[in-house]
């Protein structure tokens, strides 16, 4: 197995620390007069989606978390979990909400996600970069209302409010990046 070292790190790397598996958020190298050199770092424990600090000196190896990933669609929500359907085996698993978190925003009855696992154990849930998304509701546009670079607030139909341009109405669809959680276009029907 091979073995990943302070070196390696950016972000969005997983690595297994005290048994646990998780993603860097953050890190920076910092040489310290007279000492060994140190990676200062911040990272989330993709079980429990604490966020940690850890120094660690320079060089130290970590190894890779036994991650697998399945596609699957998202069916149903039943109370606090959602129901996934594995697209190969068409074995359905309850994952909890509270599992999910943010993603939540993203998914709606029938789309397509990768699902996490570790040890067998689904861990969280990856939306597609992009999804469509429809307004739910939204102030009307008011005329004048054309400064350049002026922005509204729009709830989506998953919950998800963003800032959109004033000619966005109630009903329209919109493309939304699941990275950042912002409006990218209107999407034609």
């Amino acid at each position: 197995m091979k073995l990943i070292l302070t070196t390696d790190f950016k972000k969005g790397l997983k690595i297994e620390y005290k048994g646990e598996p998780y993603e860097i958020i953050d890190f920076q190298h910092v040489k310290m007069q007279q000492r060994a050199p140190i990676v200062r770092t911040k990272m989330k424990n993709l079980k429990t989606g604490r966020v940690l600090e850890e120094n660690f000196l320079a060089g130290e190896k970590f190894e890779k978390p036994q991650l697998e990933e399945k596609q699957m669609q998202f069916l149903y929500s039943q109370g606090d979990s959602y129901v996934f359907m594995d697209m190969e085996s068409f074995d359905q698993i309850s994952i909890s909400k509270e599992r999910i978190g943010d993603s939540l925003y993203y998914i709606k009855e029938e789309i397509l996600v990768n699902v996490v696992y570790y040890k067998g154990e689904p861990l969280l849930i990856q939306p597609p970069m992009f999804v469509e998304l429809r307004v739910k509701e939204t102030e009307p546009a008011f005329k004048g209302d054309t400064a350049s670079g002026s922005t509204k607030p729009a709830k989506l139909e998953t919950g998800l409010v963003v800032k959109v341009p004033f000619h966005i109405q109630t009903g329209d669809i919109l493309k939304i990046d699941t990275r950042t959680g912002e409006y990218i276009e209107k999407v034609k029907e």
